[in-house]
């Protein structure tokens, strides 16, 4: 159904209208399912319109939700996008910013403990909580977990972000706060944007160099492990340390 109407040069123009979501029934509109429902009853496509919040130029904001789930894009690849990322599919900067701001979050959940900070026994007590954290980054970070006697977490610490080399990585930095906060060890990672969670020839040399500056330190390096994805590689399962 269309409707014309006239532009300033007199011509006359078809527009075409079409429902917005305030017009569904109730039960249809993505913000009231959840209310009512829960959002585990919401789909990704509807979820992401709630984030973005309202329709612009006759789409709804189900259709840019939509938009942004085509073309082969899955969840994950959006969670990897930055503001420029999605301005460039035609979205606002505001809009943009609130979806790279709601995927942050959901990253950072994992590590935030609270009061009852983690023990880490296991490279899989680690991968449980930083895969989420690093795994969708498109540069390198180099991280120092600090431990107590127990192997519980005192802090975590981003040493490095960037391309990681044995110039960047440098032990005075990796046990700076370790030295300050006296934590009795540590455990390094980092992540591979690439998705192989092969260790480099760097990989193995930056950990044998730190290893040696934790014995001299009397800071035991517990492990480096290396996040890809949704794998991980821990060089000290792998005999490397």
């Amino acid at each position: 159904m269309g409707k014309s109407t006239s532009s300033r040069a007199g011509v006359r123009e078809s527009v075409s209208y079409r429902p917005t979501i305030k017009d569904w029934p109730e039960g249809d509109r993505p913000r009231e399912k959840l209310q009512e429902r829960g959002a585990n009853h919401l789909s990704e496509t509807e979820l992401l319109a709630i984030l973005i919040g309202s329709g612009s130029r006759g789409k709804t904001a189900l259709d840019l939700a939509r938009e942004l789930l085509s073309e082969g894009r899955t969840l994950r690849d959006v969670a990897q996008m930055s503001v420029t990322d999605i301005v460039s599919l035609r979205f606002g900067k505001v809009r943009a910013t609130a979806i790279v701001a709601a995927f942050e979050l959901a990253r950072r959940l994992p590590s935030s403990y609270g009061k009852n900070k983690p023990v880490f026994r296991s490279p899989e007590d680690v991968a449980e909580i930083y895969l989420a954290k690093l795994r969708d980054l498109k540069h390198e970070e180099f991280w120092a977990l600090l431990l107590t006697a127990s192997n519980r977490l005192i802090t975590e610490v981003r040493v490095t972000s960037g391309t990681l080399n044995s110039s960047l990585v440098h032990p005075r930095e990796c046990f700076q706060e370790a030295i300050k906060l006296s934590a009795a060890t540590v455990i390094f990672l980092h992540n591979h944007p690439s998705g192989n969670p092969e260790p480099s020839q760097e990989d193995i040399a930056i950990t044998k160099q730190l290893v040696e500056s934790g014995k001299v330190l009397g800071i035991p390096v517990h492990d480096h492990i290396i996040v890809a994805g949704s794998a991980y590689t821990s060089l000290a399962n792998r005999g490397l340390l």
